[in-house]
């Protein structure tokens, strides 16, 4: 069974660090592209982030460009993403996604991923 499954929220204060990760099982993994999302109450989904597995190419949204960085690691079929100096904007639910690695661009995300896991929840409050 193909599987992914985001991981590593949590309740921290502003300027507080933390590191996703979204596990993968049952897919060849450079064969995808895995893409970040986000979505917080009342406001649309978002796209944060996205790396080809093959190539590692990237895309990171302007808004949190230098404070988040995603990276992949083949070995443990695994994609993370790290977010420093968090803020209260970045409060949401953190779900990863998987489509062809040629979904992913330095632009976003080409087309509709097909592969969706249940979210993480991250909280940044004072």
């Amino acid at each position: 069974d193909v599987q992914l499954q985001a991981s590593g929220g949590g309740s921290v204060q502003p300027g507080d660090s933390l590191r996703l990760s979204c596990a993968t099982s049952g897919l060849a993994f450079n064969d995808y592209a895995i893409a970040w999302f986000r979505q917080d109450f009342g406001k649309e989904r978002e796209l944060i982030s996205c790396i080809r597995n093959d190539d590692g190419t990237t895309y990171v949204k302007a808004s949190v460009k230098g404070r988040f960085t995603i990276s992949s690691d083949s070995a443990r079929n695994t994609v993370y993403l790290q977010m420093n100096s968090l803020n209260p904007q970045d409060t949401a639910v953190y779900v990863c996604a998987a489509g062809p690695a040629r979904y992913c661009s330095t632009y976003g995300t080409l087309g509709l991923l097909g592969l969706w896991g249940r979210g993480t929840l991250v909280t940044v409050s004072s």
